[in-house]
């Protein structure tokens, strides 16, 4: 693994927990060796795990459409701030430029970024390991959805297990090292029970 993109909030939160997170995230990815790939924004825990990140000695490589420049405040510190057309287009180079994906805490646009990316996976699209960063329980009840999908027989058990949830970055980039994708046999087979 060379990046991570990370997706997460353009604000802080209500909990100073969250973004003591995403400077401990930053710093770890530095400390990894662990190239950071984000929204390209320079406010709330976007701001906050890219400066961590760079101040640890790390790259940060940012990724933002030119109608949010402004808006999100893109950060002019970043090693790269590649300026796209549309938030498709920025999805899409986030992928392109990383080796796996995390979730800090967020809003709609975490949510929505971090589940198509995981149904990417699910439909065998890349071989990413993707994790929550469970700061705080922030994502526990979500946690607790996944498993009401596989008791309802909507997800398979095989691709729950896709999801990695950790409180710790340290665990949850360990568990991405180790981290193998479906075999694509198991990716159709598991498409066509549902």
């Amino acid at each position: 693994m060379d990046r991570i993109c990370v997706y997460c909030g353009s604000s802080d939160g209500a909990q100073p927990v969250y973004r003591k997170a995403a400077d401990h995230l930053g710093r770890t990815l530095a400390d990894r060796n662990l190239g950071l790939v984000y929204g390209g924004g320079d406010v709330g825990l976007m701001g906050t795990v890219a400066d961590a990140t760079l101040d640890a000695g790390g790259e940060a490589y940012g990724i933002i459409p030119d109608a949010l420049r402004e808006r999100e405040i893109a950060h002019d510190g970043l090693s790269d701030l590649e300026i796209v057309e549309s938030m498709h287009e920025r999805k899409q180079r986030m992928v392109d430029q990383s080796d796996g994906f995390i979730a800090l805490p967020g809003g709609f646009g975490t949510l929505e970024e971090f589940m198509e990316v995981l149904t990417w996976t699910q439909l065998g699209l890349h071989e990413h390991p993707c994790g929550l960063l469970n700061v705080a329980d922030y994502y526990a009840d979500l946690a607790a959805f996944f498993d009401h999908q596989c008791d309802e027989a909507f997800v398979s058990a095989h691709h729950r297990e896709i999801i990695v949830i950790e409180d710790d970055p340290n665990d949850l980039l360990d568990q991405f090292t180790n981290y193998e994708a479906p075999p694509l046999k198991d990716v159709l087979q598991s498409a066509d029970e549902t």
